[in-house]
Order: C-alpha cells, then structure tokens, then sequence
C-alpha cells in the first residue's frame, strides 16, 4: 500500500503544481506546495523525484518525478489540459 500512496502523492502534488520562473538564476522551475505526508516527500525526494529544502513551503520538481508523475497520468487514465 505504501507504494500506492507514494504514486498518488506523486500524482497530487504534480497536478496542483505551477511554473514559477526564478528571478536570479533567470530559469524557470516547476513547483509544488509541500501540504503532503512528509515521510513520503522525503521518500520522494531520496528517489530525485522532487528536491526539497526544510524551510520552505514548497518543493521543486526534478526531470525524474516530471516523467513519473507524466506516466502515472497515463496509468490512471485521467485527463489534464496539457
């Protein structure tokens, strides 16, 4: 069931996530508020899903957990407007 959880929270927080682009490092990020089970964000962020840093409110998506999240869309067959 774990398993579960982790593709789900995946999935979550990838569908309410935005693009925000950076003002110093002029690129932009795709991120998402961290209003998840934070032993799974840590698990997610040990498997360079998604980076973290302790004292922000939100994470920052890896390329990784973009392709993840992407393939997990299609595997519960749910519709998105990208």
């Amino acid at each position: 069931m774990e398993e579960q959880i982790k593709e789900l929270t995946l999935l979550l927080a990838y569908l309410t996530s935005w693009n925000e682009k950076d003002r110093l490092l002029k690129q932009e990020f795709k991120k998402s508020w961290k209003g998840y089970d934070f032993n799974i964000l840590n698990k997610l962020n040990e498997e360079e899903y998604i980076y973290q840093e302790n004292k922000k409110k939100y994470l920052i998506w890896e390329d990784k957990g973009i392709e993840e999240a992407k393939r997990l869309i299609k595997k519960y067959n749910i519709k998105t407007e990208e």
